[in-house]
């Protein structure tokens, strides 16, 4: 469940003590073999104290966010946040305890805790933990591989090129305001646990983005168009590369002609949709589903549970025989991309939709077992130190077609379809299966050809009757990334960041709905 409103809040009133702070100041993080150091210490600490397992992670977490709207600037937010959790395993129970005083003395005591709250979680433990087994990496690392680390840039350049955007958009005949802003995120991660892992990384994500609104001062009809850019886990590059200044001006043009693009008709119809758009559904649709604490029901508070049950694992047709889905937590400039889990898991690739059927869940150490498989797919995550690792969404994204389908193909296949781009508001029942989905901008395609912009338009339908409609899929040159910072689970809730890859897609005959007002 994408949870926008809720991630920008909680920064802002997490670094409401620290707006404006400059970004040299940090909380200290150690290096490495003083990390170890208190490491082994926790966990000597949890062993003496009787715990069959345990493991700690180290953790700092750096956050920037700067907002501007039109012509000045609105917010710029630095946090810094580090400390550790420890979590133990005493007679089959989970116990857990964390703190943000990171001394030996309190780590020792920090483990203890652990250790007492694993003893009176036994009393009301129906099922022994039963962790699979994993490879012990002794001396680890892994790092987000970029070019530049966004918090060695300074604000100034940043708040220009802000600025410069809101010019450009502002510059359109129309266009009536303009907010613009950028995100930045850098987890440094310490993990560590009895099994003899000690895994050290270093991830980086970056987040350009701005929207335009068009409002028609005479009827108070407003339309806004954000940029079609996502989250990535790159560095500053990611910024630097990608053509915002130009498409600002799209955007804004686009906003101001959905004043008079023509309204749509309701009915089935063929859509194309690019990956901006697609992605979104495939993280609803197949995502979640997916999520094997969710199809078990242990996960049901936050967005519900799952039609895909354990007993259609195998054999359900989840789609079309060219569907093929795949989770990966390597995949390059994936937001859940990184070298091991929290559970000190190395993380792969797998199918989780394989020529249309359903193959396999998201799964962590402890759940491996409940569907009767050896190894975890490493799938644990933790939002901050101070949080206990659960089941989190890898990237998951759909593979492309065999053959290099262009989106000049696709379209010039279509007789009377719709395209869209870009994703907007959207519902989806809490059995992940019957939906609704909107978008940026609609544009009609008639006999081959883009014709007219539309307004106005929604898609609605059911998970496998949405995937078994999908007839033309583009190649490999139409995939692009999509995805979010502020994928919601849990309660209390926790944060992921997560990728969703697939290239343009056909689906024959969905519903389409006018949402005109």
């Amino acid at each position: 469940m994408i949870d926008r409103r809720g991630f920008v809040q909680s920064m802002l009133a997490l670094g409401a003590a620290s707006s404006l702070q400059p970004a040299e100041v940090l909380l200290a993080y150690p290096p490495s073999d003083e990390l170890r150091n208190l490491a082994d210490a926790g966990l000597a600490s949890a062993k003496q104290a009787g715990a069959s397992y345990a493991d700690i992670r180290l953790n700092r977490y750096r956050n920037q966010f700067i907002f501007t709207r039109d012509r000045r600037i609105e917010n710029v937010v630095n946090t810094s946040s580090y400390g550790f959790g420890l979590r133990v395993i005493v007679d089959g129970t989970w116990g857990f305890a964390s703190s943000n005083v990171v001394t030996k003395d309190e780590i020792v005591r920090v483990a203890a805790q652990a250790v007492a709250i694993a003893r009176a979680n036994r009393k009301v433990n129906a099922e022994p933990v039963v962790l699979a087994t994993v490879e012990a990496f002794p001396k680890a690392a892994w790092n987000t591989p970029v070019r530049k680390n966004p918090f060695d840039i300074p604000i100034r350049p940043k708040v220009d090129l802000l600025l410069q955007i809101n010019d450009v958009a502002l510059a359109v005949p129309g266009a009536s305001f303009v907010n613009a802003s950028m995100q930045f995120v850098h987890e440094q991660k310490y993990f560590a646990s009895t099994e003899g892992s000690h895994i050290e990384q270093s991830l980086i994500r970056s987040y350009p983005n701005f929207s335009v609104t068009s409002v028609d001062r005479t009827s108070g009809e407003f339309y806004a168009r954000r940029a079609l850019t996502t989250p990535m886990g790159m560095g500053y590059e990611y910024v630097e590369d990608y053509p915002l200044l130009e498409e600002a001006r799209v955007a804004a043009e686009e906003a101001v002609a959905m004043h008079k693009a023509k309204p749509v008709t309701a009915g089935q119809k063929t859509l194309i949709l690019h990956p901006s758009n697609l992605w979104l559904t495939i993280h609803e649709s197949v995502g979640h589903p997916t999520e094997l604490d969710r199809a078990l029901g242990y996960e049901a508070n936050y967005a519900g549970t799952s039609f895909l049950t354990t007993d259609k694992l195998g054999k359900f047709e989840f789609g079309a025989k060219t569907v093929n889905i795949v989770a990966d937590k390597t995949q390059e400039r994936g937001l859940a991309t990184c070298g091991y889990d929290d559970d000190g898991v190395k993380t792969s690739r797998w199918h989780i939709i394989r020529d249309g059927i359903f193959v396999d869940y998201q799964t962590t150490r402890d759940q491996a077992h409940l569907i009767g498989q050896k190894a975890s797919h490493g799938c644990s995550y933790a939002d901050n130190w101070s949080s206990i690792p659960f089941q989190r969404m890898p990237n998951v994204s759909l593979e492309p077609g065999a053959k290099d389908v262009t989106e000049r193909d696709i379209i010039s296949a279509t007789d009377d379809g719709i395209y869209i781009k870009g994703d907007a508001s959207y519902s989806i029942d809490h059995q992940r299966y019957n939906f609704q989905f909107s978008g940026q901008t609609f544009w009609e395609v008639k006999k081959g050809k883009i014709t007219t912009q539309l307004r106005d338009v929604a898609y609605q339908s059911n998970t496998p009757e949405f995937w078994k409609s999908c007839d033309m899929l583009g190649g490999r040159s139409t995939y692009e990334l999509g995805g979010a910072f502020y994928d919601g689970k849990g309660q209390p809730g926790q944060i992921n960041a997560v990728s969703h890859g697939c290239p343009i897609a056909r689906f024959a005959r969905v519903n389409v709905l006018n949402t005109g007002r």
